[in-house]
């Protein structure tokens, strides 16, 4: 892992050296390394930090947080809520979609690998960025949370007016970490279809936080 946060080449790298030398990420990248010997892990190795690679931190204008990798075959791409290409729409993709649709009254113009948003200025992170396949949350309480959440708090100290979406419960618990009189919190329940009614439709999250970029005399989203 700690080879492949060098090949990132952007900004990512400098803000992120003083955290990979750490001993929690150093036992992270090794069980990794055996997991990845004898287990199918996802996403693979150089898609990892798919988010980072294609949202350098001076371009961040939103973040998106979501749990673990999607973990059936072949399905995660290293963005949250994303899938490959040639891979159906997950349940929380499809009322992602249908929400944007409802709220902007335009069809997305991205497509279900979300590349498009993340290179816009939206990370899209994964609070714990590999699962071992057809086992959720496999990779949990291994060290990726203090990745990540150190990944918000920079965010949080060193930029201002972020919009941070976040959806659901788990998402919720990171807010602690986010200065909210710098950034802009918009909140719903996950948009999974156990909770997408209980919140998420009608929140109208995407023509909200393009109102904000429009105050703050930023390019708007194209979503």
């Amino acid at each position: 892992m700690q080879a492949q946060i060098s090949k990132i080449q952007n900004d990512w790298q400098d803000i992120l050296q003083e955290e990979i030398c750490k001993e929690y990420f150093k036992r992270l990248d090794q069980f990794l390394i055996k997991e990845n010997k004898y287990k199918t892990i996802f996403p693979p190795t150089e898609k990892v930090f798919n988010c980072l690679k294609l949202t350098p931190f001076e371009k961040i204008k939103l973040v998106i947080l979501a749990q673990d990798p999607y973990h059936n075959y072949n399905q995660a791409n290293g963005l949250a809520f994303a899938v490959n290409k040639n891979i159906a729409e997950p349940a929380s993709l499809k009322n992602i979609f249908k929400e944007i649709l409802c709220d902007t009254g335009k069809k997305t113009s991205s497509d279900k690998s979300l590349e498009s948003w993340a290179k816009q200025g939206i990370l899209l992170l994964n609070t714990v960025l590999t699962v071992e396949m057809n086992k959720p949350g496999s990779h949990q309480n291994r060290g990726w949370e203090c990745f990540t959440d150190e990944i918000i708090k920079k965010i949080s100290n060193k930029k201002k007016s972020i919009i941070f979406l976040i959806w659901g419960n788990k998402a919720k618990k990171k807010i602690n970490l986010i200065d909210t009189k710098k950034h802009h919190i918009l909140q719903s329940s996950h948009p999974s279809p156990l909770s997408s009614y209980r919140g998420f439709f009608g929140c109208q999250h995407f023509s909200k936080a393009n109102n904000i970029l429009a105050k703050n005399n930023q390019n708007l989203i194209k979503w």
